[in-house]
Protein backbone atom coordinates (compact mmCIF):
# COMPACT_ATOMS: atom_id res chain seq x y z
CA UNK A 1 0.00 0.00 0.00
CA UNK A 2 1.09 3.68 -0.39
CA UNK A 3 1.37 5.07 3.30
CA UNK A 4 1.52 8.47 4.52
CA UNK A 5 2.77 7.86 7.97
CA UNK A 6 2.80 11.01 10.85
CA UNK A 7 4.04 10.04 14.25
CA UNK A 8 6.75 12.06 16.37
CA UNK A 9 7.72 9.92 20.06
CA UNK A 10 9.61 6.40 20.46
CA UNK A 11 6.63 4.67 20.86
CA UNK A 12 5.92 5.33 16.96
CA UNK A 13 9.53 3.95 15.68
CA UNK A 14 8.89 0.31 15.87
CA UNK A 15 5.90 1.20 13.92
CA UNK A 16 7.99 2.96 11.56
CA UNK A 17 10.29 0.30 10.90
CA UNK A 18 7.48 -2.24 10.31
CA UNK A 19 5.97 -0.64 7.39
CA UNK A 20 9.20 -0.41 5.58
CA UNK A 21 9.83 -4.51 6.64
CA UNK A 22 6.75 -5.27 4.69
CA UNK A 23 7.54 -3.18 2.04
CA UNK A 24 4.81 -1.00 1.92
CA UNK A 25 5.79 2.49 0.02
CA UNK A 26 6.17 4.79 2.68
CA UNK A 27 5.56 8.34 0.27
CA UNK A 28 6.51 10.71 3.25
CA UNK A 29 7.11 10.46 6.91
CA UNK A 30 5.38 13.61 8.58
CA UNK A 31 6.49 14.39 12.32
CA UNK A 32 6.59 17.59 14.49
CA UNK A 33 9.44 20.72 13.67
CA UNK A 34 12.95 20.09 15.42
CA UNK A 35 12.57 21.43 19.09
CA UNK A 36 14.97 22.79 21.47
CA UNK A 37 16.09 20.18 24.25
CA UNK A 38 18.17 20.14 27.47
CA UNK A 39 19.42 23.39 29.30
CA UNK A 40 21.02 24.33 26.17
CA UNK A 41 17.94 24.75 24.25
CA UNK A 42 19.58 22.89 21.16
CA UNK A 43 17.74 21.67 18.43
CA UNK A 44 16.72 18.30 18.60
CA UNK A 45 15.56 16.00 15.83
CA UNK A 46 12.38 14.00 17.06
CA UNK A 47 12.67 10.03 17.14
CA UNK A 48 10.56 9.81 14.04
CA UNK A 49 12.86 12.04 12.30
CA UNK A 50 15.70 10.19 12.76
CA UNK A 51 14.55 7.00 11.85
CA UNK A 52 12.93 8.64 8.94
CA UNK A 53 16.25 9.45 8.08
CA UNK A 54 18.29 6.69 8.19
CA UNK A 55 15.38 4.79 5.91
CA UNK A 56 15.99 7.64 3.46
CA UNK A 57 12.58 8.62 3.25
CA UNK A 58 11.23 11.92 2.66
CA UNK A 59 10.18 14.37 5.75
CA UNK A 60 7.47 16.97 5.74
CA UNK A 61 7.40 18.78 9.13
CA UNK A 62 4.51 21.33 9.21
CA UNK A 63 4.70 23.47 12.26
CA UNK A 64 0.69 23.58 11.61
CA UNK A 65 -0.65 20.78 9.53
CA UNK A 66 -3.57 22.53 7.92
CA UNK A 67 -1.27 24.61 6.34
CA UNK A 68 0.30 21.46 4.72
CA UNK A 69 -2.53 19.56 3.24
CA UNK A 70 -1.56 19.57 -0.16
CA UNK A 71 2.08 18.52 0.55
CA UNK A 72 1.04 15.76 3.08
CA UNK A 73 -1.41 14.54 0.32
CA UNK A 74 0.65 15.02 -3.12
CA UNK A 75 1.09 12.27 -4.31
CA UNK A 76 -1.97 10.51 -2.72
CA UNK A 77 -2.05 7.97 -0.31
CA UNK A 78 -3.78 4.98 -0.07
CA UNK A 79 -3.88 4.87 3.99
CA UNK A 80 -2.16 7.29 6.24
CA UNK A 81 -1.17 5.99 9.51
CA UNK A 82 -0.71 7.96 12.44
CA UNK A 83 1.25 7.00 16.35
CA UNK A 84 1.32 9.23 18.52
CA UNK A 85 1.64 12.11 15.90
CA UNK A 86 0.69 15.43 18.33
CA UNK A 87 -1.52 17.47 16.22
CA UNK A 88 -5.36 17.01 15.00
CA UNK A 89 -5.54 15.83 11.64
CA UNK A 90 -7.58 18.45 9.17
CA UNK A 91 -10.93 17.11 7.62
CA UNK A 92 -9.13 17.94 4.39
CA UNK A 93 -6.49 14.87 5.08
CA UNK A 94 -9.00 12.87 6.87
CA UNK A 95 -11.13 12.19 3.74
CA UNK A 96 -8.47 11.77 1.31
CA UNK A 97 -7.32 8.76 1.54
CA UNK A 98 -9.49 5.85 0.40
CA UNK A 99 -8.80 3.59 2.92
CA UNK A 100 -9.18 6.32 5.63
CA UNK A 101 -6.76 7.39 8.73
CA UNK A 102 -6.04 4.44 10.89
CA UNK A 103 -4.26 5.71 14.53
CA UNK A 104 -2.38 3.09 16.84
CA UNK A 105 -3.65 4.36 20.18
CA UNK A 106 -2.20 2.93 23.37
CA UNK A 107 -4.83 2.35 25.39
CA UNK A 108 -7.89 0.10 25.46
CA UNK A 109 -10.39 2.09 23.78
CA UNK A 110 -12.71 3.86 24.71
CA UNK A 111 -10.62 3.67 27.97
CA UNK A 112 -8.20 6.79 28.15
CA UNK A 113 -8.70 9.08 25.23
CA UNK A 114 -5.89 11.51 24.86
CA UNK A 115 -2.48 12.24 25.00
CA UNK A 116 -0.96 10.18 28.11
CA UNK A 117 -2.65 6.86 28.49
CA UNK A 118 0.53 5.04 29.13
CA UNK A 119 1.34 7.34 32.27
CA UNK A 120 -2.31 7.47 33.08
CA UNK A 121 -2.75 3.67 33.32
CA UNK A 122 0.13 3.11 35.56
CA UNK A 123 -0.80 6.05 37.60
CA UNK A 124 -4.41 5.06 38.41
CA UNK A 125 -2.88 1.54 39.11
CA UNK A 126 -4.34 -0.40 36.28
CA UNK A 127 -3.48 -4.38 35.81
CA UNK A 128 -4.43 -4.20 32.14
CA UNK A 129 -3.30 -1.66 29.10
CA UNK A 130 -3.42 -2.51 25.53
CA UNK A 131 -3.27 -1.15 22.11
CA UNK A 132 -6.31 -0.22 19.49
CA UNK A 133 -6.01 0.46 15.89
CA UNK A 134 -8.97 2.97 15.17
CA UNK A 135 -10.11 5.18 12.47
CA UNK A 136 -9.59 8.69 13.12
CA UNK A 137 -12.27 11.18 13.37
CA UNK A 138 -12.38 15.30 14.06
CA UNK A 139 -13.39 13.77 17.71
CA UNK A 140 -10.49 13.24 19.65
CA UNK A 141 -10.06 9.10 19.63
CA UNK A 142 -13.41 8.61 19.15
CA UNK A 143 -13.21 6.47 15.47
CA UNK A 144 -13.98 3.03 15.33
CA UNK A 145 -11.85 0.35 15.99
CA UNK A 146 -10.40 -2.06 14.01
CA UNK A 147 -8.19 -4.11 16.43
CA UNK A 148 -7.45 -4.34 20.03
CA UNK A 149 -4.49 -6.45 21.99
CA UNK A 150 -4.69 -6.27 25.82
CA UNK A 151 -1.24 -6.06 27.45
CA UNK A 152 -0.20 -7.08 31.45
CA UNK A 153 0.53 -4.32 33.70
CA UNK A 154 3.13 -5.67 36.11
CA UNK A 155 3.10 -4.17 39.43
CA UNK A 156 6.60 -2.94 38.68
CA UNK A 157 6.15 -1.82 35.64
CA UNK A 158 7.23 1.62 34.81
CA UNK A 159 5.79 4.21 32.05
CA UNK A 160 9.00 3.52 30.32
CA UNK A 161 8.72 -0.49 30.29
CA UNK A 162 4.98 -0.10 29.70
CA UNK A 163 5.47 2.25 26.59
CA UNK A 164 8.20 -0.25 25.03
CA UNK A 165 5.76 -2.69 25.46
CA UNK A 166 3.02 -1.52 23.76
CA UNK A 167 5.35 0.17 20.75
CA UNK A 168 5.99 -3.46 19.85
CA UNK A 169 2.66 -4.71 20.30
CA UNK A 170 1.11 -1.64 18.17
CA UNK A 171 3.59 -2.56 15.66
CA UNK A 172 2.50 -6.25 15.48
CA UNK A 173 -1.12 -5.46 15.26
CA UNK A 174 -0.79 -3.22 13.07
CA UNK A 175 1.30 -5.41 10.85
CA UNK A 176 -1.46 -8.34 11.44
CA UNK A 177 -4.34 -5.97 10.41
CA UNK A 178 -3.25 -3.50 7.76
CA UNK A 179 -3.62 -6.12 4.82
CA UNK A 180 -7.44 -6.68 5.84
CA UNK A 181 -8.36 -3.29 5.22
CA UNK A 182 -7.87 -3.05 1.27
CA UNK A 183 -9.42 -7.35 1.60
CA UNK A 184 -12.60 -5.78 3.08
CA UNK A 185 -11.73 -9.02 5.79
CA UNK A 186 -11.87 -6.83 8.85
CA UNK A 187 -14.97 -5.20 10.62
CA UNK A 188 -15.03 -2.06 12.16
CA UNK A 189 -16.63 -1.97 15.74
CA UNK A 190 -18.29 1.60 17.19
CA UNK A 191 -16.79 3.24 20.89
CA UNK A 192 -19.43 2.53 23.59
CA UNK A 193 -19.48 6.35 24.47
CA UNK A 194 -20.68 5.40 27.95
CA UNK A 195 -17.54 3.79 28.87
CA UNK A 196 -15.06 6.44 27.78
CA UNK A 197 -12.31 7.85 29.84
CA UNK A 198 -10.06 10.68 29.21
CA UNK A 199 -5.65 10.41 30.08
CA UNK A 200 -5.12 14.35 28.80
CA UNK A 201 -1.87 15.28 28.04
CA UNK A 202 0.73 15.92 31.92
CA UNK A 203 0.38 19.83 32.81
CA UNK A 204 3.21 21.35 34.68
CA UNK A 205 2.98 20.49 38.19
CA UNK A 206 1.39 16.81 37.46
CA UNK A 207 4.36 15.27 38.71
CA UNK A 208 4.92 16.79 41.92
CA UNK A 209 4.04 13.97 44.74
CA UNK A 210 0.99 14.51 47.23
CA UNK A 211 2.31 12.79 50.29
CA UNK A 212 -1.18 12.42 51.58
CA UNK A 213 -2.26 10.12 49.21
CA UNK A 214 -2.04 6.42 50.17
CA UNK A 215 1.55 4.74 49.84
CA UNK A 216 0.14 2.68 46.63
CA UNK A 217 -0.88 5.89 45.00
CA UNK A 218 2.13 7.45 45.73
CA UNK A 219 4.34 4.43 44.56
CA UNK A 220 1.77 4.04 41.36
CA UNK A 221 2.47 7.82 40.79
CA UNK A 222 5.90 7.69 41.38
CA UNK A 223 5.70 4.58 38.65
CA UNK A 224 3.85 6.39 36.22
CA UNK A 225 6.70 9.59 35.84
CA UNK A 226 9.75 7.19 35.24
CA UNK A 227 11.41 7.59 33.22
CA UNK A 228 9.69 11.04 32.30
CA UNK A 229 9.06 13.57 33.60
CA UNK A 230 9.88 12.25 36.98
CA UNK A 231 8.25 12.75 40.29
CA UNK A 232 8.87 15.11 42.57
CA UNK A 233 8.92 16.64 46.21
CA UNK A 234 10.82 19.22 48.16
CA UNK A 235 13.27 18.85 51.09
CA UNK A 236 13.76 22.38 51.90
CA UNK A 237 13.25 24.56 48.96
CA UNK A 238 15.12 22.31 47.10
CA UNK A 239 13.24 19.61 44.72
CA UNK A 240 13.95 16.34 45.06
CA UNK A 241 13.63 14.01 42.41
CA UNK A 242 11.94 10.08 43.07
CA UNK A 243 12.57 7.86 40.70
CA UNK A 244 11.80 4.77 41.59
CA UNK A 245 10.58 3.64 45.52
CA UNK A 246 9.09 0.04 47.24
CA UNK A 247 5.96 -0.55 49.59
CA UNK A 248 6.30 -1.49 52.99
CA UNK A 249 4.26 -3.17 55.80
CA UNK A 250 4.84 -0.58 58.49
CA UNK A 251 2.42 1.83 59.83
CA UNK A 252 3.60 4.86 61.63
CA UNK A 253 0.32 5.83 63.05
CA UNK A 254 2.03 9.25 65.16
CA UNK A 255 3.54 10.42 61.65
CA UNK A 256 2.90 12.90 59.27
CA UNK A 257 2.07 12.32 55.35
CA UNK A 258 5.57 13.40 53.97
CA UNK A 259 7.63 13.31 57.35
CA UNK A 260 11.03 10.61 57.11
CA UNK A 261 10.52 8.32 59.50
CA UNK A 262 13.51 5.94 59.32
CA UNK A 263 16.73 6.22 57.70
CA UNK A 264 19.12 3.82 57.43
CA UNK A 265 22.20 3.37 55.09
CA UNK A 266 20.69 2.23 52.33
CA UNK A 267 16.86 3.67 53.06
CA UNK A 268 14.82 6.01 53.62
CA UNK A 269 11.05 5.88 54.84
CA UNK A 270 8.50 8.41 53.89
CA UNK A 271 4.64 8.08 55.59
CA UNK A 272 1.82 8.51 53.18
CA UNK A 273 -1.48 9.29 54.02
CA UNK A 274 -2.59 6.31 55.32
CA UNK A 275 -0.13 5.92 57.70
CA UNK A 276 1.99 2.96 55.73
CA UNK A 277 5.81 3.92 54.90
CA UNK A 278 7.05 3.80 51.33
CA UNK A 279 10.46 3.17 50.97
CA UNK A 280 12.47 5.59 48.68
CA UNK A 281 15.13 3.64 46.17
CA UNK A 282 16.56 5.87 43.59
CA UNK A 283 16.79 9.89 44.06
CA UNK A 284 17.80 12.68 42.32
CA UNK A 285 19.28 16.18 44.20
CA UNK A 286 18.33 19.05 42.33
CA UNK A 287 21.50 19.91 40.11
CA UNK A 288 22.70 16.31 40.31
CA UNK A 289 22.66 13.26 38.72
CA UNK A 290 20.11 9.94 39.43
CA UNK A 291 21.94 7.80 42.45
CA UNK A 292 20.93 5.32 44.67
CA UNK A 293 19.79 6.35 48.58
CA UNK A 294 22.77 5.47 49.78
CA UNK A 295 24.82 7.79 47.61
CA UNK A 296 22.75 10.20 48.63
CA UNK A 297 23.03 9.66 52.03
CA UNK A 298 26.82 9.58 52.19
CA UNK A 299 26.60 12.68 50.52
CA UNK A 300 24.35 15.80 50.22
CA UNK A 301 21.90 13.77 52.09
CA UNK A 302 24.13 13.42 54.96
CA UNK A 303 21.94 15.82 56.81
CA UNK A 304 18.84 14.83 56.35
CA UNK A 305 17.19 13.63 59.78
CA UNK A 306 14.20 11.62 60.92
CA UNK A 307 11.30 14.01 61.39
CA UNK A 308 11.62 16.66 58.87
CA UNK A 309 8.63 16.75 56.35
CA UNK A 310 8.70 16.60 52.32
CA UNK A 311 6.80 17.95 50.31
CA UNK A 312 7.12 21.83 51.80
CA UNK A 313 8.44 23.49 49.41
CA UNK A 314 8.40 27.56 48.30
CA UNK A 315 9.81 26.85 44.91
CA UNK A 316 6.61 25.81 43.28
Amino acid sequence: MNIVFMGTPDFAVPILRMLAEEEHTILKVVTQPDRPKGRKRTLAKSPVKEEAERQGLEILQPEKLKDAVAETLQPKPDVIITAAYGQLLPEAILTAPPYGCVNVHASLLPKYRGGAPIHQAVIDGEKESGVTLMYMVKKLDAGDMLAQEAVPIADTDTVGTLHDKLSTVGAELLRNTLPKIPANTVVSEPQDEAQVTYAPNLSRGSERIDWKQSAEAVYNHIRGMNPWPIAYTYWGNDRLKIWSAALTDERYEQKSPGEVALITGTAIIVVCGDQYGLMIQDLQPAGKKKMTVGDFLRGQGESLATGEIFGHGEND
